[in-house]
């Protein structure tokens, strides 16, 4: 198995799923990081937040959630009409399955904390990070600007582990009631969270690789994010 690229997972539902590995070559007793693409792949950008985490000393599995009808698909930026067929064939039962895949794979791993797991997502992966943590028994959980994250709010009750949200103020994508909605469930069943609004950032904020990038915001949001794991894994 590669310490760093892609490797190969296998799903309940007898599907393989290719998934980006980034697992520091030394040490011992790693917490894991599930890292949950955007609707443009496990791409560059995607591998290298897994990098930038790995750095970090957290060993991470980006599976790629397309593995169903376009395994390894990159869409370009500019092009989101590509992805959107992929992106709609997208189920929860079936994301409930990748999500399980890897959790099992680092549950089998050596030098892992099997008790000390999180996630982390963007857009299409941050809504994908929520169910995460409902769905796993993870310590803490990230969603970058979780597109339709609101209509998965009942799963609010279901959350295991503290859950970090964030949000561009500029984002048209996202509305405002929707944000409202998830961040007025996940409080109401009484689930430890942190809400995060930007109000100077589009949606993206994160990428360097879009024209939304906001770098005064993707570096106190990173810091952050960073504050948040090393303190609960």
């Amino acid at each position: 198995m590669k310490n760093h690229g892609f490797n190969t997972l296998q799903v309940s539902d007898g599907t393989e799923e290719d998934a980006y590995f980034a697992i520091p070559e030394e040490g011992e007793n790693f917490p894991g990081i599930i890292l949950l693409q955007e609707a443009f792949g496990v791409n560059h950008h995607i591998r290298s937040v897994a990098e930038r985490l790995c750095v970090e000393g957290y060993a991470v599995i980006a599976p790629d959630l397309y593995h169903r009808t376009a395994p390894r698909l990159e869409v370009p930026y500019s092009d989101f009409s590509e992805a959107i067929a992929h992106y709609q064939s997208i189920t929860k039962e079936g994301l409930k399955q990748d999500l399980q895949a890897v959790y099992e794979c680092f549950q089998q791993m050596k030098n892992i904390r099997k008790d000390k797991i999180g996630s982390i997502g963007f857009c299409m992966g941050g809504r994908a990070s929520f169910l995460a943590n409902a769905s796993l028994p993870l310590e803490a959980a990230v969603s970058y600007y979780g597109g339709s994250m609101h209509q998965w709010a009942d799963e609010a009750p279901n959350l295991h582990g503290d859950h970090l949200f964030f949000w561009g103020g500029m984002d048209e994508h996202i509305a405002t009631e929707h944000i409202e909605t998830t961040i007025s469930a996940v409080k109401n069943a009484g689930k430890p969270y942190t809400n995060v609004l930007f109000s100077y950032a589009d949606h993206g904020f994160h990428c360097d690789e879009r024209e939304s990038y906001h770098p005064l915001a993707a570096k106190e949001a990173w810091a952050m994010t960073l504050a948040f794991f090393d303190s609960r894994l």
